[in-house]
This record gives structure tokens, C-alpha cells and sequence, in this order.
């Protein structure tokens, strides 16, 4: 039987089971620990009227994003269905439209400014990488040595999102960056880790290059909320403007679906610039 002291052992094994990432069990336990905290009763006399009434709570009351209320759907609906196998048609019935945010772009002037407002050398090899490849921040500090295929030009991005392997484009300029870095920039490490720290152990911490992102953006006078991850929707966003293709794009980024990439569709049109100098001529004389 699953107890109020045993559930987070027992739901933990099955998430296991699935094969879940580390950080998704770690978000499942806390919404239903939060859950349960408020229920202040044993799983076994929880009814299908406790999980309607918390979201309505979740919803109505404390208004968390659509995002927050739609992990707390998938943490209870995977508790309820698996841990205590019981599945009711309230899990059917929750539906959260997320509004589909666009993101925020940089253009190729700001990119440049905002690098060299980086001063510490290691973060900003490490910006400059992310931004390069198009990487996930997480897959940016993740990059080995080994990783790199320099005969090739490829970069393989090991284990990204979805436990998905795949190849990206190594720019030239990028190669003869990371070599100098390598030689002369990169503190001594029994890693093989391409970014550490100045004590050698790896790797660079995510809210190091945080932090370092938003200070350079603030010190470069850029005043839209970009972030780390703006890097790499720039990135997208510049090749599209370039003329390639959303489906070479969508191999790059290593997007599941082709409607997550098209996405910077939205953001920007190929052939825009043309557009804008017609129209220019055209309302000159208004």
C-alpha cells in the first residue's frame, strides 16, 4: 500500500522504471508533495472530487502559469495512473492552453556587443559556443573534447533533450577559437570537459553563465529580457534569415517537431530586408 511515507520511494522507482531524467523526477515529487501537503490525508482515501478541487486551487487562487499548472497535471496524472493505478476521467477532462510566447531575438550587432562585453575569457569562449552551435545552455556546458570533430566540422551534442544525439555544424572561425582556448585559456582539469572553472572541476555551473550573460547584456546597453537561451533563438532566427531552410534548422536545433521550429517563422521572414527596402521606395514621398 502507498502511505504518506512511502509514496515518494515507491512513485520514485516507477519513474525510474520509465527511464524519467533526474530533473523531471525531482519536479514530479515536489507537485505531488505539494499536493499532498494540502490534502493532509493518506493516497489510498483520495478521490477523483480532491484532484479537481486542487486544480481549480491551482487555477483560480494561487493563478500559476499555464506552464506550473501543466507540469502539476502530468506529476498527478503520472502518481494517480502508475504509483496508485487509478485513473480517472478528471485527467481527461484538465486542459491548459499555454500562450504561445514568441521569443526574444538578438539581432547580430547586439550578439557581437554583448560577447565582448564578456570579460572573463572561459565564459566567454562558452557564450560564444552556445551561441555558434546553437545550443541548449545545459548542452553547452556539457561539450567535451571529444565531442569535437574537427576533420569534419561537426560538434555531436551528446545525450540533448529527449536522450537525442545529433551533429551540428562547426563554423571555422569557432574551431580556431576553441584550439587557442584550449592552449591557452582553460584552467587544468582531470575532466575532459571544455568549459570549468578556475579550480579545474567540472563543469561551469548553469548560474554562473547566467549571470555573466545578464550582466554583460546590461553592460552592452541591451534592454530587451533576453537570456542564455536567447542566444540560441538568435542563432535559429539569423539562419532563417539567411536563407536556410526550417527543416535543416530543425535538424540543427534538434527539434522533435517541425512546428517547434517554425516558431521563428513568426519572428521573421526570409527575404525581409528586400521587402523593407521596397517599401521604403514605395512610401518615400508620403
Amino acid at each position: 500500500m502507498v502511505t504518506l511515507e512511502n509514496w515518494r520511494g515507491r512513485m520514485g522507482e516507477d519513474m525510474r522504471l520509465r527511464d524519467f531524467r533526474p530533473r523531471t523526477q525531482e519536479g514530479y515529487s515536489l507537485c505531488v508533495r505539494q499536493f499532498l501537503d494540502r490534502m493532509q490525508r493518506q493516497p489510498e482515501a483520495l478521490t477523483d472530487e480532491d484532484v479537481r478541487a486542487y486544480f481549480l486551487y491551482l487555477r483560480d487562487e494561487r493563478k500559476l502559469a499555464p506552464s506550473s499548472i501543466n507540469i502539476a497535471v502530468h506529476a498527478l496524472r503520472f502518481f494517480f495512473v502508475h504509483t496508485l493505478q487509478r485513473d480517472w476521467p478528471v485527467f481527461d477532462l484538465l486542459r491548459v492552453h499555454k500562450p504561445i510566447m514568441l521569443p526574444v531575438v538578438l539581432s547580430t550587432g547586439e550578439v557581437r556587443a554583448l560577447l565582448a562585453a564578456v570579460r572573463h575569457p572561459v565564459r566567454r569562449v562558452a557564450l560564444s559556443t552556445i551561441y555558434a552551435l546553437g545550443l541548449r545552455l545545459g548542452e553547452g556546458l556539457r561539450l567535451e573534447t571529444g565531442h569535437i570533430d574537427g576533420e569534419r566540422l561537426l560538434v555531436w551534442v551528446r545525450d540533448g533533450k529527449g536522450a537525442r544525439d545529433r551533429g551540428v555544424p562547426l563554423p571555422r572561425p569557432l574551431l580556431g577559437r576553441l584550439r587557442h582556448y584550449w592552449k591557452h585559456e582553460r584552467a587544468v582539469s582531470p575532466t575532459n570537459y571544455l568549459f570549468v572553472p578556475p579550480n579545474g572541476l567540472a563543469p561551469l555551473h548553469e548560474t554562473t553563465l547566467q549571470k555573466t550573460f545578464t550582466a554583460a547584456r546590461k553592460d552592452a546597453g541591451i534592454d530587451k529580457h533576453a537570456s542564455v537561451h536567447s542566444l540560441r533563438h538568435s542563432y535559429a532566427t539569423h539562419l532563417l534569415e539567411s536563407g536556410v531552410s526550417l527543416r535543416t534548422i530543425q535538424q540543427v536545433l534538434g527539434h522533435k517537431s517541425l512546428r517547434t521550429t517554425e516558431l521563428y517563422m513568426h519572428v521573421t521572414q526570409p527575404g525581409s530586408e528586400h521587402l523593407q527596402q521596397i517599401l521604403d521606395r514605395l512610401m518615400a514621398d508620403l
